[in-house]
């Protein structure tokens, strides 16, 4: 599985909603991009508490989906943008159903692993100023995904993202997201998904508390 990366995307905590900040905007960066531990350098999370950080370290929203975007809230500048919902790595070909909790890529000479779905906020309804987006994101599963990065290196756009190595082949992105997110999660699922060593460890968490 080899993909090419048609943009690669940073931003810096700007003002968005009042005194809120936020680094949703991502604009695609020129040359080579350093890929450390945290993510790219330079790229900003306003809100470190439930952004950013070795788990969450780069993003990736599926360029697939901004057409089904436009069919569903109609067209708007941020849906021509690589990275109109955030996304450090603007991708064609890659989806939620494709990969899985643990999958590694080779990403220009950086190595990456997938950690974790994006847990939906009310910063893309606010940058869209479209209500209900969080509401379809869960209904509908494209979430996106977050990497953490195994070998620290360099990607710039024209660069590809090459499969490598196959993680939970039981766990889907899309899997997990309905399982965790969207709350539609068995028992049974709850306690694999718990000791399911690839996911982030605050999903891990969110698992084994649900157990009963």
């Amino acid at each position: 599985m080899k993909h090419t990366i048609e943009a690669v995307c940073t931003g810096t905590a700007r003002p968005f909603n009042g005194a809120e900040l936020s680094a949703i905007t991502k604009r695609p960066r020129e040359g080579r991009v350093q890929v450390l531990a945290e993510g790219l350098a330079p790229d900003e999370q306003a809100d470190r508490r439930v952004h950013g950080g070795p788990e969450m370290a780069l993003h990736l929203y599926p360029l697939d989906h901004h057409a089904w975007w436009r069919e569903a809230i109609g067209d708007h500048p941020a849906l021509d943008e690589p990275g109109g919902f955030g996304s450090n790595l603007a991708v064609t070909g890659l989806t939620e159903e494709r990969v899985h909790i643990g999958d590694r890529f080779r990403l220009g000479s950086a190595l990456i692993e997938i950690s974790q779905p994006r847990q939906p906020c009310w910063k893309i309804e606010h940058r869209f100023g479209h209500k209900g987006m969080v509401a379809k994101i869960i209904a509908s599963g494209r979430s996106g995904w977050y990497f953490r990065v195994i070998e620290t290196g360099e990607v710039a756009a024209g660069d590809s993202i090459e499969r490598i190595a196959l993680g939970a082949a039981d766990w889907s992105v899309a899997r997990v997201f309905r399982a965790l997110v969207a709350g539609k999660a068995t028992q049974a699922e709850l306690a694999e998904l718990a000791e399911l060593a690839p996911l982030s460890p605050k999903l891990r968490e969110r698992a084994a508390v649900r157990l009963v």
